[in-house]
């Protein structure tokens, strides 16, 4: 064999050497993308749970958080109205402003706030109407005066603020 036949030969049997060596390499490049793309997905639905819990997990703080303070409010009132009472002991009155302070300052650092009421707007979400006077000098559905105070966690009404509405 002339060393010219010798070198096509060689020339074709490393053409199918490639050709067999690509046919190889797409199903695993094949294989290789789908197992990336699986990966890909399992990761953004793990993203996705973790953030998903994560609200849960807040929603449920804030929900048994907002029962807890449902049941001390009735003692921040009492204490509010001892404090408005006059005696002539006015250490008992400190002593009593101080552990006010001190409940609202807990409560504060929770995230309770209290709704606003004199001279706002009346907001059914936020208010609890008692009453309803006529009064010129007033605007529209602006409240006069609270009975109780209301308070929220965030966007999430804990008590309803009992008021009393002009016009």
């Amino acid at each position: 064999m002339s060393e010219e036949n010798k070198s096509e030969e060689e020339v074709k049997v490393n053409e199918k050497q490639v050709e067999e060596k690509q046919d190889n390499i797409d199903p695993k490049q094949q294989e290789i993308d789908d197992i990336t793309d699986r990966y890909k997905r399992v990761l953004a639905e793990f993203e996705n749970f973790k953030k998903r819990s994560q609200k849960e997990r807040e929603l449920l703080y804030n929900s048994i958080l907002s029962d807890v303070i449902e049941s001390i409010l009735p003692v921040v009132d009492n204490l509010e109205n001892a404090v408005k009472v006059e005696t002539e002991d006015t250490k008992y009155k400190e002593g009593i402003e101080l552990v006010l302070k001190q409940l609202k300052d807990v409560l504060q650092s929770k995230g309770i706030e209290e709704i606003k009421t004199v001279g706002e707007t009346f907001d059914p979400n936020l208010h609890e109407a008692v009453s309803s006077v006529e009064d010129e000098s007033k605007g529209e559905k602006e409240i006069i005066e609270e009975y109780r105070k209301g308070y929220k966690i965030g966007n999430r009404v804990i008590r309803h603020s009992m008021v009393v509405v002009a016009n």
